[in-house]
């Protein structure tokens, strides 16, 4: 299960390389946990994989001298690159015994490690699988609390379940940039509730126009170089 680098914008795609893609390129990795008796619910990954990328950029150990801070700061002057896999069992238990932190959901176990160099795994992250499963919703979805921070995904594209995850985690990064300093703390402080939902399609068009920020995909997997994936609705931010 896996999203590959990705650019994460809300101006155009660039097919030349820019400053970010010359910079040593650095990605956040994303664990999540997939026993066979107990998978989570699709929807419940996506929206733990956002809030977990939220956790990790608000965390004291990421800002200042924090000890994820340069860590962080390298990444996100590069491309914003995540990658999603999956561990169960002693799989995952070696993951949690590694830094990072770990969000759970309804039915979700997400952990999220400070970001590394693209060729710098540690082996216990390396060693796990990228590709292969999915998840599926057992119920549809309650439609999203208008009120409240939603990230819709493209109607239109048939991304795997990792792909999505790491694509929602790109959507809750820009909300998280477009926030002034109180209303970060104010999402922070509340948990960092959000939606993710799948709009109809005819509102897709006014989603991607509204000005609100829009993740565009750089193409490297699944889907094509340009595609718009998420919208990151913040009410904050309307």
């Amino acid at each position: 299960m896996s999203e590959e680098p990705t650019s994460v914008s809300d101006s155009p795609f660039r097919a030349e390389p820019g400053d970010r893609d010359r910079a040593p390129q650095y990605v956040l990795p994303l664990v999540v946990r997939i026993e066979r008796a107990a998978p989570p619910a699709r929807t419940d990954a996506l929206e733990t994989a956002a809030r977990a990328v939220l956790v990790m950029l608000s965390d004291e150990r990421s800002s200042g001298d924090g000890a994820w801070a340069q860590a962080v700061r390298d990444w996100q002057d590069a491309r914003i690159r995540k990658v999603v896999r999956r561990a169960r069992g002693a799989e995952w238990r070696r993951a949690e015994a590694l830094p990072g932190i770990t969000v759970t959901g309804k039915s979700a176990e997400v952990r999220v490690f400070p970001p590394v160099p693209l060729d710098g795994w540690p082996k216990d992250l390396a060693r796990l699988q990228v590709s292969g499963t999915e998840l599926d919703d057992p119920e549809p979805p309650v439609p999203a609390d208008p009120a409240a921070p939603v990230l819709w995904m493209s109607p239109g594209l048939g991304m795997s379940a990792g792909k999505a995850m790491a694509q929602a985690g790109h959507g809750a990064q820009l909300a998280w940039w477009e926030l002034p300093e109180e209303e970060r703390a104010v999402w922070r402080d509340a948990g960092f509730p959000l939606a993710v939902r799948t709009p109809a399609p005819g509102d897709w068009q006014r989603l991607t126009t509204s000005g609100l920020p829009v993740v565009r995909d750089a193409g490297y997997t699944e889907i094509a170089p340009g595609s718009c994936t998420v919208v990151a609705d913040h009410p904050a931010l309307r």
